[in-house]
Parts: structure tokens; sequence; C-alpha cells
């Protein structure tokens, strides 16, 4: 039951499923998804917590940036609501805007990104 009361709550917040739905398929770093949704970097973490313990997100350390990506082997549980996700948000205005937004965010420079946010922390 603990699965499936994590899941439910890493889906009750709009920001969360967004951050799902920009990643299938890919991984993005940290800097990329709080410059994506336009929050606070702690707010972003904090939803990036509440997705990896609910396993519907991994993370993987590369220098200096931390990435996130929807899990290589999902448990069933994620991999239900992985898909359920891509098939009824398929056609989802946000979710589009979101798309958008990142395939502008990938052609920006990482480290000048990354430095522009923590400026803005500071």
């Amino acid at each position: 039951m603990f699965d499936f009361m994590a899941t439910m709550k890493a889906l009750s917040d709009s920001n969360r499923v967004r951050i799902l739905c920009v990643l299938v398929g890919q991984e993005l770093c940290v800097c990329q998804l709080i410059e994506m949704l336009g929050l606070a970097p702690s707010t972003v973490s904090k939803h990036l917590a509440v997705l990896r313990q609910a396993r519907l997100l991994e993370d993987r350390k590369e220098g200096r940036w931390m990435y996130y990506r929807h899990p290589d082997r999902p448990n069933p549980l994620a991999k239900d609501i992985l898909r359920l996700l891509r098939t009824s948000l398929s056609d989802d205005e946000q979710i589009e805007d979101d798309h958008e937004r990142v395939k502008k965010i990938l052609c920006m420079d990482k480290e000048k990104l990354c430095r522009t946010q923590m400026q803005k922390k500071g």
C-alpha cells in the first residue's frame, strides 16, 4: 500500500505531473527543470524528491549536474501510471507548451543557465 499512496501523492500536484510528462523519452538536469517550471530551486527539489520517493523518477549525478529520467525498469504501478500520463495528457495544452519550452531550454548553455539560477537564488 505504501507504493500506491506515495504514487497518488506524487500525482496530486500539477507541477509533478508536468515534470513526469516532459521527461518522456529524455532526461533533464535540475537547472533545466527549474527553467521549464519557472519555480524556485527549493520547490523543484521538493517536487523531485516526492517523485523519487514514489519511484516514478530516477536520478544520476554527472559532474555538478543532477539528471532525472523515468526509471529504466519501473515497478508495475509506475509503468501503468507513466503509460496513463502519456495517453491521457498527450494533447494537453500545458504539456505541449512545456515540451516546446524544453526544446528551447535544451539549446541553452547549461553552465550559464545554472549560474543564472544560482544568482537568482542568492
